[in-house]
C-alpha cells in the first residue's frame, strides 16, 4: 500500500481552507476584489465584481481579467487534486471569448478533466451575472497545470 492510499481524503472544510490559504496570497485577485465562492474535489468557483480595475477602454470587462479569472478558478480546481504540500503552476491555457459585458460580475467555474502526477488538465467556464440575475456565457478556457512544491 502506498502513502497516498493510506492517507484519508480531506474533508470539504479542509479542502476549502487549503485553497483559501493559497487564494488570499494572490495579490492580483485581492486587488481586484475577487471572491472564492465554492471548492469541491476537482472544482473551484471564483467571482470577480465589475470595477474600473478590470475594464478595457470601452468600459467592458477586459479579456485579460476574464483570462486571469479562468486561470485562477481552473488552477485551484487542479490544486484540489494535487498532493498535500504542492501548489500548481500554469503551463499553458487557451481561451475563447464569447461575449463582452459591463456591470454585474463574472463567475468562473474551474473543473479538472484529468488529474495526473505530472500534468493536470482543467477547463473553466466564465459567465457574466447581470444585476438583474441574468446569466450569460462569456468565455471558455482549457488549461494544463503542473504540480510544483509549495514554497511558503
Amino acid at each position: 500500500m502506498t502513502v497516498a492510499e493510506t492517507q484519508k481524503p480531506p474533508t470539504p472544510a479542509e479542502l476549502f481552507q487549503r485553497i483559501e490559504a493559497s487564494f488570499v496570497r494572490q495579490g492580483l485577485m485581492q486587488h481586484w476584489g475577487a471572491r472564492l465562492l465554492r471548492v469541491e474535489h476537482g472544482l473551484c468557483e471564483v467571482a470577480l465584481p465589475y470595477s474600473d480595475k478590470v475594464t478595457q477602454q470601452q468600459g467592458g470587462f477586459h479579456g485579460g481579467a476574464m483570462g486571469a479569472l479562468a486561470d485562477i478558478a481552473a488552477g485551484y480546481a487542479g490544486l484540489t487534486v494535487a498532493p498535500a504540500g504542492m501548489e500548481v503552476t500554469t503551463v499553458e491555457y487557451k481561451i475563447n471569448f464569447l461575449a463582452a459585458f459591463q456591470g454585474g460580475e463574472l463567475r468562473a467555474v474551474g473543473r479538472v478533466l484529468k488529474g495526473g502526477r505530472r500534468l493536470i488538465i482543467t477547463t473553466a467556464d466564465v459567465q457574466h451575472v447581470a444585476a438583474d440575475g441574468k446569466v450569460t456565457d462569456c468565455a471558455v478556457m482549457q488549461q494544463t497545470l503542473m504540480p510544483v512544491p509549495q514554497t511558503y
